[in-house]
């Protein structure tokens, strides 16, 4: 079903994060979907003593033994959490490869916390859960942060230690296996195409700005789009855009850049911000908030 990776500096709140990720998904899936199954994986439950970070032999024996355990729990009936460090991106590349040879999806979790915040809670713990000092600091500075920029950390969601509203719904999204529709490029590149089209006859035809709602032909038809004039279906998308003249080497490269990240999503199945949709007016609104951004437009 999916790998939910956490990462981040020791002592920064990752297991009351996972508790409370592995505490959503216990509760939506009783009602939705019984038969799937949550786990959460972390250096307590196989008993990895936080020694064995002090020394570089024994932490390698250690992440052999997480990884073993994710092998023998990954499945598509199931729903894994790893909590830990997770630091070294080599290693995060590891589990990416397995959740892929596994057929699951993939979701990282970092959770921010400054050294500072991390030096704190470790110093208040009594348990054998506490790092030495000298450890805790040499594993701050090694720590390789997430990027979501590279496939094996993405869909990330950072997560600050403080955040009361962590983005539970949209971590969920990304658990679920179901893959876009065969067409999605075809409908991203069409929709996409269509639209830059439209903005620069739209804009040969008088100076543009502000509010404007561009109409383009629909691949299929679609009973919420009006009628052109040979019958076929019309799309039509709202988006404001600045008082200046567009050219259309600016549109094609926030074109370029937002089919670069949806032809990802196409991989993941979702993004950051959850779940796609793949149809040709969820594109279409997707495209023009995406231009908005990128020509520093307000709604």
């Amino acid at each position: 079903m999916a790998l939910i990776t956490f990462s981040g500096y020791p002592s920064s709140g990752k297991s009351r994060r996972a508790s409370q990720i592995y505490d959503f998904f216990s509760s939506s899936l009783q009602s939705s979907n019984p038969q799937l199954k949550v786990k959460v994986i972390s250096d307590d439950d196989l008993a990895i003593d936080r020694a064995s970070y002090d020394d570089s032999l024994q932490e390698k024996t250690a992440r052999a033994t997480l990884f073993t355990s994710i092998t023998r729990h990954i499945a598509r009936d199931t729903i894994l959490i790893v909590d830990g460090m997770n630091y070294i991106k080599g290693f995060r590349y590891q589990l990416y490869c397995k959740a892929r040879e596994a057929g699951v999806r993939v979701a990282t979790v970092y959770v921010l916390a400054t050294p500072d915040q991390c030096r704190k809670w470790n110093g208040e713990r009594t348990d054998e859960k506490r790092y030495k000092s000298e450890t805790l600091d040499a594993l701050i500075q090694r720590f390789e942060e997430p990027s979501s920029m590279v496939r094996w950390d993405a869909p990330l969601f950072t997560i600050a230690w403080d955040d009361l509203t962590p983005p539970l719904e949209h971590i969920s999204d990304c658990s679920d296996n179901r893959d876009p529709p065969t067409d999605a490029l075809r409908t991203l590149e069409h929709t996409t195409n269509a639209l830059v089209s439209a903005l620069m006859a739209a804009q040969a035809a008088g100076p543009l700005g502000g509010p404007i709602v561009l109409t383009h032909d629909a691949l299929e038809p679609n009973t919420n789009a009006g009628a052109g004039a040979n019958g076929s279906s019309v799309l039509r998308v709202r988006l404001t855009l600045p008082h200046r003249a567009l050219t259309l080497s600016e549109l094609q490269r926030l074109k370029r850049q937002f089919v670069a990240a949806r032809r990802k999503a196409v991989t993941l199945g979702s993004t950051e911000k959850g779940k796609v949709d793949w149809g040709e007016e969820g594109v279409g609104r997707a495209f023009a908030e995406f231009l908005e951004e990128g020509l520093d437009v307000g709604r």
